[in-house]
C-alpha cells in the first residue's frame, strides 16, 4: 500500500473523530470514551481532571502514568489528538516545564488548542506535523511519550530516527503501542480500515524493538505488556499485544 494513501485515509478518519462524526478509531466502537479510556489504563480521577472533550477513547495504554515525569521537564507527545496526554503531563511538569503535542490532523490540533486556551494553560503547545518529520528542534526534549500512534506510521524507522534526534542526551521515550505476535494476514495488512483502527500497521514485537535499538537507543525495556482484545476479530485473537516501552538516549 502506498504510504501517502495510508496517511490520507488515517488523517480523514481522525478528522472525523475530532469533529464528532466518529467516537473512536474503530467503526464498531459503541462504549463511552471515558469507559474505553479506563479500560486501557487511565484512572477516573485523571479523566475527570481534564476537559471531557479531550477524552476520545483512543489509545492502548497510559504512557503518562509510566513516564515518571518531573517538574521542569520538556515533554513531547506524538499523535497528541485532542490533548488527553498533554493535559495530564502538563500537571506533572508544572509551570516550569512544557508539553508539546504534535499531530498530523489539523482538526485535532485546533480542538486541542481551543481546549488549552479555554483552560488558560500556559505550559502546553500544539503543533501540526508528522512524526516522520517532527517540527521540533534537535536535542530539545527530555521525554517523548506516545499512545498507540507509532503503529500508524508507515515508516517506523524514520519515526524513531526523528524521536532520537529531538531528544536531549540523557532523555528517554516512554510509549504505548500495538505490536503483533506473529505475522498478520495479508488482507489485514492491506486494509485501510485496519490501518485506521491501529491494527494493520503494527509490527511484530521483536522487529519493533530491534528498530528502536538500530536507531541508537539503549536500555530498552518493555515495562508493560498485555493482550489487546478491544474490537479484535476472531482471526486476530492472541496476535495483537499492547506494550509500553522505555528506551534511553545516552549522553554523547
Amino acid at each position: 500500500m502506498e504510504n501517502e494513501k495510508v496517511k490520507d485515509y488515517v488523517k480523514k478518519r481522525y478528522a472525523e473523530i475530532a469533529n464528532g462524526s466518529q467516537n473512536c478509531c474503530s467503526s464498531s466502537c459503541c462504549s463511552s470514551s471515558k469507559d474505553i479510556s479506563e479500560n486501557i489504563g487511565y484512572s477516573r480521577k485523571e479523566l475527570d481532571d481534564i476537559p471531557n472533550e479531550a477524552v476520545l477513547g483512543l489509545g492502548c495504554g497510559n504512557p503518562v502514568a509510566l513516564a515518571g515525569l518531573k517538574q521542569g521537564n520538556i515533554v513531547l507527545d506524538l499523535g497528541s489528538g485532542a490533548g488527553i496526554d498533554v493535559f495530564l503531563a502538563s500537571k506533572r511538569v508544572g509551570v516550569s516545564g512544557k508539553v508539546i503535542g504534535v499531530d498530523m490532523t489539523e482538526a485535532m490540533i485546533n480542538k486541542a488548542t481551543t481546549l488549552a486556551k479555554d483552560r488558560g494553560l500556559i505550559n502546553v503547545e500544539f503543533r501540526l506535523g508528522e512524526i516522520e518529520a517532527l517540527p521540533i528542534e534537535d536535542n530539545s526534549v527530555d521525554v517523548v511519550i506516545s499512545n498507540c500512534v507509532i503503529n500508524l506510521c508507515p515508516n517506523k524507522k524514520k519515526a524513531f530516527i526523528e524521536i532520537f534526534r529531538v531528544l536531549k542526551g540523557g532523555g528517554r521515550l516512554v510509549i504505548s503501542d500495538l505490536v503483533t505476535n506473529g505475522k498478520l494476514p495479508k488482507e489485514v495488512k492491506q486494509s485501510f480500515e485496519a490501518w485506521a483502527g491501529c491494527i494493520a500497521g503494527a509490527l511484530e514485537k521483536d522487529i519493533y524493538l530491534k528498530i528502536i535499538e538500530e536507531v541508537g537507543f539503549s536500555k530498552i525495556k518493555i515495562i508493560k505488556e498485555i493482550p489487546y482484545t478491544f474490537d479484535v476479530s476472531k482471526q486476530l485473537q492472541g496476535k495483537i499485544l499492547s506494550i509500553s516501552v522505555e528506551a534511553h538516549k545516552m549522553v554523547a
